[in-house]
């Protein structure tokens, strides 16, 4: 599974752009990632991103949801963020040990 992230210094904010097929491992290593950075903003470029798992689609909301901004995220992903969120946290936490 290819897979790759590259780290720039944008005005104001470190941008990571992703590209390739995004899985749970992937997400995991960008996690370890943004933890090094520091209090500024950051931002995820999902613009060559091919494929994004359901654990990564978790971690992306949750990344979003501590202000972590996302951009060119394909509209499919940006759908199934929007459920994640809308799914009672019981059902997430059910699924996640099911997985």
């Amino acid at each position: 599974m290819t897979y790759r992230i590259r780290r720039a210094e944008g005005p104001g904010e470190t941008v990571f752009v992703l590209s390739g097929e995004m899985d749970a491992e992937h997400a995991s290593r960008l996690e370890d990632l943004l933890s090094q950075e520091g209090n500024g903003s950051i931002l995820l470029d999902l613009g060559e991103v091919t494929l994004v798992a359901r654990d990564a689609v978790r971690f992306l909301a949750s990344a979003e949801d501590r202000g972590i901004r996302i951009v060119n995220c394909p509209e499919y992903v940006r759908s199934w963020i929007a459920a994640e969120r809308s799914m009672p946290a019981e059902s997430r936490e059910r699924e996640g040990r099911d997985a």
